[in-house]
């Protein structure tokens, strides 16, 4: 599957909360692997889905589109699980607040 399939809902309008930054990402990994949401854990790493270096650079990608701000390209390596990530992604936000 290509990453271009997948939607990539319009950037919130304020911060995102953890539940929101969440729930984005389960949406987006379930869509890409084609899968239920109810399927994906938050605190399994990415590579165990499966997930090739390409796929991990076009969800950052897709997520630093949706969050309207830089991501680093490797981010998903430092943080390898949707819970991680959003820990990191949420902690950011309140120290450049």
């Amino acid at each position: 599957m290509k990453n271009q399939d997948i939607q990539v809902t319009q950037m919130p309008k304020e911060s995102p909360t953890e539940a929101k930054i969440q729930a984005w990402l389960v949406s987006y990994l379930a869509e890409l692997l084609e899968i239920d949401s109810d399927e994906i854990d938050v605190t399994i790493p990415f590579d165990r889905y499966g997930l090739d270096s390409s796929a991990l650079v076009g969800l950052t990608g897709d997520l630093e589109a949706w969050l309207g701000r830089e991501l680093d390209p490797t981010l998903l390596y430092d943080y390898p699980t949707i819970d991680a990530l959003v820990q990191h992604l949420i902690e950011e936000s309140k120290v450049k607040v």
